[in-house]
């Protein structure tokens, strides 16, 4: 039997040329470049900035390795320079405005640091912001273990696809789910259990816009669902929590799901089943 399950394992690791990283060791990489470019790089001064730069040279080759199993017959080690030469200091100053962007909006955070080293939401941005580099830079399955390590990590699911602009705020972010075609403009905030999703998972369609646009400074309260790739949240709008949308509004718009109460006469309350789960 162990013999006849290795024909079989050797048979379809063809599709594989070289040995390739699991979401393990792609979550290492990503918690040591965060430790460097935020946790240890608080208070750094000029007479750590040596070491600072070996471990960022580190950094750098280990990304080479891991980009080399997905990109045959290529320089690996120049895109992994450029990237941290070249591409990551801008990105940088994007992932500043959405650590800045959750101070802001949320009246919680005592300070940007805490922000930094402890919201999930922040984390989880951080890692779509390097997946969705590489995404576009067309290295497959890579982007993809980023992102389903923080999704594992944060209960965040963003798609490396996805375009999202700038201060970007995720809210205690558990569940959010923005799918790979989706737009998101700058300065929107979302909250937990929000959820960007398409009308049809038809594979047909996995070329089209399939999720919708976000457009600037919108808020989407929790649990709200928008669907589509034709559905447009015009700028400036509020959805709010457990609204269902599977078309357009108008930019300034307030959509709310409106929850109806009724009081219960006496007889009715004593003939409720009480429930224990």
């Amino acid at each position: 039997m162990p013999d006849l399950l290795y024909e079989k394992v050797r048979a379809r690791s063809v599709a594989f040329s070289a040995v390739v990283p699991n979401k393990e060791i792609v979550g290492r990489f990503v918690q040591e470049l965060l430790d460097a470019l935020f946790a240890q790089s608080i208070g750094t001064q000029q007479n750590d900035a040596s070491e600072w730069k070996h471990r960022v040279h580190a950094l750098e080759e280990r990304l080479a390795a891991l980009l080399s199993p997905f990109l045959k017959n290529t320089d690996t080690h120049k895109i992994a320079a450029e990237f941290f030469a070249r591409d990551l200091p801008g990105m940088y100053d994007v992932l500043w405005q959405d650590a800045e962007a959750a101070y802001a909006g949320d009246p919680a955070a005592e300070n940007i640091q805490e922000v930094i080293l402890a919201y999930p939401g922040f984390y989880a941005v951080v890692v779509y912001r390097i997946a969705h580099f590489f995404f576009t830079l067309g290295v497959p399955t890579l982007p993809r273990l980023f992102s389903e390590h923080a999704h594992e990590k944060t209960g965040i699911d963003i798609h490396p696809g996805a375009k999202i602009g700038n201060s970007f705020f995720m809210d205690h972010g558990t569940g959010i789910v923005i799918g790979g075609t989706s737009q998101i403009a700058d300065n929107v905030k979302i909250y937990q259990g929000v959820t960007l999703g398409a009308l049809s998972v038809d594979k047909n369609l996995a070329s089209t816009k399939r999720h919708p646009t976000i457009e600037e400074g919108v808020v989407i309260y929790a649990g709200a669902t928008i669907l589509g790739g034709d559905t447009v949240i015009g700028r400036h709008s509020v959805i709010g929590g457990n609204t269902w949308l599977v078309e357009s509004v108008p930019a300034y718009s307030i959509v709310y799901h409106k929850s109806e109460v009724r009081v219960r006469p006496s007889k009715e309350i004593a003939d409720v089943i009480n429930f224990s789960i």
